[in-house]
């Protein structure tokens, strides 16, 4: 492991973060108001507030889609080990790369919804056939 990843985990390790500071740091990376993100994952901008303050913790599927949007690992996300942000540094991506990011976030977290509404038909289907 490089002095660099060491230091990554360690910037977010559950020693030194929350769920919410990881959670905040996330979506700001992505230049996201907490209003978009609630949005996005669809619920109130009070209970992302929660979240973010470590008051309340989301269920399951919106953890999914939390990491899907933020494009983050939901082991990341949970514990700050994993495929996540890299801690702040002195240089910033480029416009280019940071709008690239945005776009493939906002891609995943399409995908997610989807998903979570094919699932929602399959049990429909499945409760129609029985």
């Amino acid at each position: 492991m490089t002095e660099e990843d060491a230091i990554a985990q360690d910037w977010y390790s559950n020693e030194t973060a929350t769920f919410g500071d990881r959670l905040a740091d996330a979506r700001q990376v992505l230049d996201m108001s907490q209003a978009d993100l609630a949005k996005r994952v669809g619920v109130k901008l009070s209970t992302l507030q929660k979240w973010e303050d470590d008051v309340s913790e989301p269920r399951a599927n919106q953890l999914n889609m939390l990491s899907g949007l933020l494009n983050v690992t939901l082991r990341w996300l949970l514990t700050g080990e994993g495929d996540g942000l890299s801690p702040p540094s002195e240089s910033p991506m480029s416009h280019d790369v940071a709008a690239i990011l945005t776009d493939l976030r906002q891609t995943q977290g399409e995908l997610a919804l989807i998903a979570n509404r094919v699932g929602r038909l399959e049990k429909r289907l499945k409760a129609a056939l029985s």
